[in-house]
């Protein structure tokens, strides 16, 4: 016999108290208003759920709002034309919801800042339309479900609360593809809250790690050895007082704060793309994360981490040589990309160019140069530049090579991973500087093909190096101002305000 669904009229709807709309003329305090305006309707949200799943009658349809803030201009304002965020293009209305402020504070308080200084209008905090799920409002890693005897038992969970509605969860505005229907205001930021919510989930799935663990500068691999090295560094660097570091994370947010010695903890089953983060307290400290082999990998993870905006994510692993006379240990620096990868074709079309960023490029070549000890034109003995083609098949040495060679040979390729333009593609997509630094292990079009025995020599003597330079490079990076590392080469014509 089939249990009958009980269903609530969908005019019944129990909301918080309506939210003032504010107008502030200092950051600091309109982040202090979003913090508590989130906090109310997220408790509200909490608290309704923990009632009904202890058995408390059902009145109605639960609904919260996330926050929002906007701001209202009439003139072009004049702006610094140094920078590439902290202004609006046009005159108009321009607004964001907001989730997680309190995650967000240093980053918002930037925005904002900017933002009143650039146009002389005040920062109006209020109530959106857009319903928190009831999911996020739990955070990361709930797990949202009643027991058998409570009244949820009765009702569907969507009958009750908001829950993660993807037809408005998109990256419509990152793509530079969303349209504001007349009337409606322009987007302030290129992320609406329930996309950081999404993410924010997606990543503690992923990585085993809390988002607030994340810091600016991000590394990715694609091989166990370096996170070996790395563990093995961060640890050590822990135990001697953490040289301005102030903590070590690792997946199951297994926490050794700086002073103290830490022996490696099983967390169990290690996560899909498990992460480790090496923290300063302005998040300015290094992440890195190992994507494993493949573009679809590296594009889901930056799908994700890109919502936290860092300052610059940063490839170090392993590539294909693609010239004679290359050998195994040598440096590729990526000044261009090569997109075989086909996994952003939908959000990025081939056609449009990945430059290389200055910056990012500068910091590289110097760390490779101060850790091994070459400079100048004896640097050309272990480094090459030039580009890194991508592809989404591992196995492409067992097909007719014909075809792919002459392409590698057309855009005068010089690497190939699986990886690396991908991870560019996205940096470029979400306005995250980005570059490349990949090690030689093996020349498969010149009969060096990586086999179990020379690969563990290989790791044995190069890992070490390859993440010393990797780590040197985000350091550089981390010590120059953000308003230079956020190039304008990576804003299009219509921009959002917020970085």
């Amino acid at each position: 016999m089939n249990k009958r669904i009980k269903t609530i009229s969908p005019m019944t709807c129990i909301s918080p108290a309506a939210a003032e709309r504010r107008a502030f003329d200092d950051a600091e305090q309109a982040v202090d208003a979003l913090i508590a305006l989130y906090e109310r309707n997220t408790a509200f949200l909490i608290d309704a759920f923990q009632s009904l799943a202890k058995g408390a009658p059902v009145e109605g349809r639960y609904r919260a709002f996330y926050p929002q803030v906007s701001i209202e201009t009439t003139s072009f304002g004049h702006i610094d034309s140094r920078l590439s965020y902290g202004h609006v293009s046009a005159p108009g209305i321009y607004t964001t919801t907001v989730t997680r402020p309190k995650l967000f504070r240093r980053y918002l308080v930037e925005q904002l800042d900017l933002l009143m200084r650039n146009h002389h209008v005040p920062l109006i905090v209020s109530e959106s339309t857009t319903p928190i799920p009831l999911h996020f409002a739990f955070g990361e890693g709930a797990y949202v479900e009643a027991s058998g005897n409570s009244a949820l038992a009765d009702h569907p969970l969507r009958d009750l609360f908001d829950t993660p509605d993807l037809n408005n969860t998109d990256d419509l505005i990152a793509n530079g593809e969303y349209e504001a229907l007349p009337g409606e205001p322009a987007p302030l930021a290129p992320f609406t809250a329930q996309r950081i919510d999404y993410s924010l989930a997606r990543l503690a799935h992923y990585t085993a790690t809390g988002a607030d663990h994340f810091q600016n500068f991000v590394l990715f691999t694609n091989y166990q050895f370096y996170i070996d090295e790395f563990t093995n560094w961060a640890r050590e660097l822990m135990a001697n007082g953490g040289e301005g570091y102030t903590a070590f994370v690792e997946p199951g947010n297994i926490v050794t704060p700086a002073g103290a010695a830490s022996a490696p903890e099983a967390v169990g089953r290690l996560p899909q793309m498990p992460a480790y983060h090496l923290k300063k307290d302005d998040h300015c400290g290094i992440t890195l994360v190992n994507i494993g082999v493949g573009p679809s990998n590296a594009k889901t993870i930056t799908d994700h981490i890109a919502v936290l905006r860092p300052h610059a994510w940063l490839m170090v692993g392993h590539c294909a040589g693609l010239r004679n006379s290359q050998r195994l240990g040598d440096y590729v620096l990526a000044h261009a990309y090569m997109r075989e990868d086909h996994v952003l074709d939908d959000d990025l079309p081939v056609w449009v160019p990945i430059p290389a960023l200055a910056e990012v490029q500068q910091a590289l070549e110097d760390a490779v140069e101060e850790i091994t000890g070459f400079e100048g034109f004896e640097l050309k003995r272990i480094m090459r530049t030039g580009t890194v083609a991508t592809i989404d098949n591992r196995n492409w040495e067992l097909r007719d090579m014909a075809g792919p060679v002459k392409r590698l040979s057309q855009a005068r390729a010089i690497a190939l991973d699986m990886e690396s333009a991908t991870i560019a593609a996205n940096g470029f997509r979400f306005r995250v500087p980005y570059g490349t630094l990949l090690c030689v292990s093996d020349k498969p079009l010149h009969g060096e093909l990586k086999l179990p025995g020379m690969a563990t020599a290989f790791y044995k003597t190069q890992v070490s190096q390859h993440l010393k330079i990797g780590i040197r490079a985000v350091q550089k990076l981390a010590e120059m101002p953000t308003e230079t590392l956020h190039s304008r080469k990576l804003r299009s014509f219509y921009e959002t305000a917020f970085q």
